[in-house]
């Protein structure tokens, strides 16, 4: 840095030295022009009076002469001390330029121009790189990984490598669109029944990013058979292959009537159960499947009836959410107390059900016991005391659906 200021003070000298020149030579110019007017003048009035020509002596024009040299002489002693500027040397003008500079303005431009330069030169090495490597559209790309997977003779590497591809150009929702236009997804569900675990994992990804909040896609997946496959693959003995199978059934059927329809006929809600009941689960199948339970109970709701899931009113089911609750893992609490929330409140619930058969209440109150022990951490505090609200939101709808119970009963 010290460097830099060194090397912008040089320069700040040199262009003062300019500067300093550049007023020196148009002061120069417009005192010239001013001496010769001057000079003119005086000549004009030596040479003409009253309107006629005079003679002098030899003696008058010697006087005249050595009083027009005392004048030069005094006259170019002005001048310079008016170019100066009162300096005694162009070297004193600069000298007094660069002391009245701020210094932190000084290294605030020399780095501003610094970094200026940098950009400009990072700027002109991009365009220079985009031009030599010309890289392809997301079409092309996509195109040329469905062309991976269509050929047979691909080896396992390539296909990865496709799936993995298309991965990441799905996610923007245009490119999700064009992925059946492309030959896309039927490519990518043929994937779905690959001998490699890795491919068939890979390819329930793709499929689930794809459908996540798009109606389009969901239907064409829907419509060329992807969701049974996906829901067998659930089942799979591959914790990778199910955890990701999961997260696809669950984009595909999430806002998506025809989906959940067709989830709950090719017996879902046991396909849940089985998860939520199995003590042995992996914590991210249960995170995921409680989650996808809170989700198809939301559309519930907002459905108004024109979609009716029996299954969420079962009791058995319902149970199989409610012991979720025991768990010690926060994040999985948290997604049931979400869930248990949504289902309290559809009208195909009932609240003697949650009462008696879950023992909804019990559940709850030890969950208050824990979050209270839990407070204690730090680390956790925060995060338990949100939770400690989700719960007493819960707490408070299941009282109010009791009530309305007891309300009912004849005395």
């Amino acid at each position: 840095m010290e460097l830099l200021i060194m090397d912008f003070c040089s320069s700040s000298k040199k262009a003062a030295s300019s500067l300093a020149l550049i007023v020196f030579l148009s002061y120069l110019l417009s005192s010239s022009s001013k001496l010769m007017c001057s000079a003119s003048s005086e000549k004009n009035r030596s040479s003409i009076g009253g309107g006629g020509l005079f003679w002098s002596t030899e003696k008058e024009e010697g006087d005249f002469r050595k009083a027009e040299m005392d004048n030069s002489q005094k006259i170019e002693e002005t001048t310079e001390e008016q170019i100066s500027g009162g300096f005694s040397s162009l070297e004193g003008m600069l000298q007094w330029a660069i002391g009245h500079s701020d210094p932190a303005k000084l290294r605030e431009t020399a780095n501003d121009a610094q970094r200026l330069n940098e950009l400009r030169k990072r700027q002109t090495e991009i365009k220079e790189l985009m031009d030599k490597l010309k890289m392809p559209s997301d079409a092309e790309l996509m195109k040329a990984a469905i062309a991976d997977l269509n050929n047979s003779s691909s080896s396992l590497e390539d296909r990865l490598h496709a799936l993995n591809t298309l991965l990441v150009l799905v996610e923007p929702i245009d490119n999700a669109n064009d992925l059946d236009k492309l030959g896309g997804i039927v490519a990518v569900i043929s994937e779905l029944y690959n001998s490699e675990p890795e491919i068939r994992t890979t390819s329930a990804w793709v499929l689930g990013k794809a459908s996540q909040n798009n109606p389009l896609v969901q239907k064409l997946v829907l419509d060329h058979g992807g969701l049974l496959k996906l829901m067998k693959m659930v089942k799979s003995s591959n914790l990778e292959e199910a955890t990701k199978a999961l997260y696809a059934v669950s984009a595909l059927i999430s806002n998506n009537f025809n989906g959940q329809e067709l989830f709950y006929a090719q017996a879902g809600d046991l396909l849940l159960m089985d998860i939520m009941s199995n003590s042995s689960s992996d914590i991210r199948l249960l995170r995921k499947s409680v989650f996808l339970v809170a989700d198809l109970a939301e559309s519930q709701l907002q459905s108004k009836d024109e979609l009716v899931l029996p299954f969420l009113g079962n009791r058995l089911f319902l149970k199989s959410v409610v012991d979720l609750t025991t768990s010690t893992d926060l994040d999985l609490e948290e997604k049931t107390l979400m869930a248990i929330r949504s289902l309290l409140q559809l009208s195909t619930t009932e609240a003697l059900v949650f009462k008696d058969f879950c023992n909804l209440g019990e559940a709850l109150e030890k969950m208050r016991q824990q979050f209270e022990k839990l407070l204690a951490d730090e680390d956790l505090r925060e995060y338990v005391r949100d939770i400690e609200v989700l719960r007493r939101e819960v707490e408070f709808i299941f009282s109010q659906k009791l009530e309305k119970v007891v309300s009912r009963v004849p005395t």
